[in-house]
């Protein structure tokens, strides 16, 4: 326990002593040792407990290319304003058939609930289901570093486990000027 003892001290002569008697003053200060030790308990767990984490990105092994069919590849692509253009399958064909859309980042009717239409279709017309689809994610030179973080958490929220980060084509980045202004 630790403790501030100041005595009185004696007075030279009797008539200042009757005058004035000091009494000792004890300050106890273990309650303020005790909270020193919750602070430091507390900043050093916390700091422990707040690592942060890295995404895993896998990337496709050398070798021949792997063939998928067009029902189960969807591109997205990051164009300025927040803005994502996307299709199904190859470009000319969903530009013909219409199998194309604009959409954003927002949580209803954003490219999240895209995704999540894409998988329901998947669970009825493959064999195996949502872990068929693939997802290419392509980033025009107006995007944002954010929006593609953006896209890459939309694969983590919604179990995609199968999507790339390609280069996008002069096709389609003349498509996402003309579609998105």
């Amino acid at each position: 326990m630790a403790e501030l003892d100041i005595a009185a001290g004696k007075s030279r002569n009797k008539k200042s002593m009757y005058k004035q008697k000091k009494q000792s003053t004890k300050v106890d200060l273990t309650p303020m040792v005790d909270l020193g030790f919750l602070l430091i308990t507390f900043f050093m767990v916390t700091t422990a407990w707040t690592k942060p984490h890295a995404t895993n990105l896998n990337m496709p092994a050398k070798g021949a290319p792997t063939l998928i069919g067009d029902s189960a590849v969807i591109s997205v692509l990051a164009g300025k304003d927040n803005k994502i253009f996307y299709y199904n399958g190859n470009l000319d064909g969903s530009l013909k058939s219409g199998a194309f859309g604009i959409t954003n980042y927002s949580m209803q009717n954003g490219i999240g609930e895209i995704i999540r239409e894409k998988h329901l279709l998947m669970d009825k017309i493959h064999k195996g289901g949502r872990k068929e689809l693939m997802v290419l994610i392509k980033a025009s030179d107006d995007a944002d570093y954010e929006n593609v973080v953006s896209l890459l958490d939309e694969m983590l929220i919604n179990n995609v486990t199968r999507y790339a980060l390609v280069d996008i084509t002069a096709d389609e980045n003349k498509l996402l000027k003309e579609k998105i202004q």
